[in-house]
């Protein structure tokens, strides 16, 4: 088992997001039972390129502080929406023969969707906790539909097992 935290930055760790305080505290019982149980956490951090603001060296680029890595965690950089478009991620899952993922982080319906699809097709079990992902207002959708949508719909028995706070701290606790 691999916790992943995907993209939880300070340009959109934000009260824009659908309950962000319950989403903080949430992926941080997460990280915090990982931790406690020796079971490694990796930080995913989107780069959009050089001069976008939200890249290397920007504010908006580095990790929010209330989900901050410990030292000795890896960091990988992502330029697309999945995870997986990271060839050095994939080879280092792959040379540890991880199979279980547990994500968390942001947004929702972009770069977790993409993420957790790309984990499934590669054969990654795929474990997602209630209240660990979230995801701002769009067009289509608002926040709380759009984050109800992927977790209760688009997620489960699909892609991902989508479980209670309370089940995923358990099977943290069983590692």
């Amino acid at each position: 088992m691999t916790v992943l935290a995907i993209d939880i930055q300070k340009g959109i760790t934000n009260e824009r997001l659908y309950d962000y305080e319950g989403f903080i505290k949430s992926t941080n019982k997460v990280l915090e039972a990982a931790r406690k149980n020796h079971i490694e956490v990796i930080y995913i951090q989107h780069d959009d390129g050089k001069g976008s603001g939200f890249s290397f060296g920007d504010k908006a680029f580095e990790i929010a502080d209330e989900v901050a890595p410990c030292k000795d965690e890896k960091i990988f950089t992502k330029t697309i929406n999945s995870c997986f478009g990271n060839k050095d991620l994939v080879s280092y899952l792959r040379d540890k023969k991880e199979d279980s993922l547990m994500i968390v982080g942001l947004q929702t319906n972009l770069c977790i969707d993409a993420s957790v699809k790309s984990a499934f097709e590669r054969g990654f079990k795929v474990i997602i906790p209630a209240g660990t992902n979230s995801t701002v207002d769009n067009d289509f959708m608002d926040k709380e539909t759009t984050y109800n949508y992927y977790n209760s719909m688009m997620w489960p028995k699909r892609f991902a097992s989508c479980v209670s706070l309370e089940t995923a701290i358990e099977i943290l606790n069983k590692f």
